[in-house]
């Protein structure tokens, strides 16, 4: 499954970027996750926060059916051996 990140309105430098930096002295290579309007942002960002939330949602899911399900699928044909 590929991992959804909500990092997006937090600038993810780089080793280079870093570097560039120290030679940047009046801010010209500053730059950020950027939208064209205010709606356009929160319409990404909360768009970035569900889709996480689904992500850890699904990621609960496989976790409980692999410790549950065994023990539900054999209580559920031991239970069909009984009522036989």
């Amino acid at each position: 499954m590929n991992k959804i990140r909500s990092d997006f309105l937090i600038a993810t430098p780089s080793f280079v970027s870093g570097a560039v930096r120290l030679l940047d002295w009046y801010g010209f290579y500053d730059s950020y996750n950027s939208s064209a309007t205010e709606y356009e942002a929160d319409y990404k960002a909360l768009l970035s926060d569900w889709a996480v939330v689904g992500q850890d949602i699904c990621s609960a899911m496989e976790q409980f059916e692999e410790v549950h399900l065994p023990c539900l699928l054999a209580a559920h044909s031991e239970a069909k051996a009984v009522a036989r």
